[in-house]
């Protein structure tokens, strides 16, 4: 995985929560694969799952929701 080049800790495998404000709205996504540094917490997401993260942000921002949660392994 590597050292985090924040505070040299190692990053790991995990998951996070991905949140954006839609313009009235808020969106909340779960389960995001993502590297997390185990020593400061750091997150980074590959361009692979910011690509599904933009798909699900554009999609929601269509519905208008004033809060919508999902899943990411549902929803991309």
């Amino acid at each position: 995985m590597g050292h985090c080049p924040l505070c040299g800790g190692n990053k790991e495998k995990g998951f996070t929560v991905f949140t954006v404000e839609l313009g009235g709205g808020l969106l909340i996504v779960k389960g995001v694969p993502a590297n997390i540094c185990s020593q400061c917490g750091e997150k980074w997401i590959t361009s692979d799952v910011a690509e599904k993260l933009e798909k699900i942000a554009d999609d929601a921002r269509k519905k208008k929701p004033e809060l919508e949660i999902v899943s990411f392994e549902e929803a991309a």
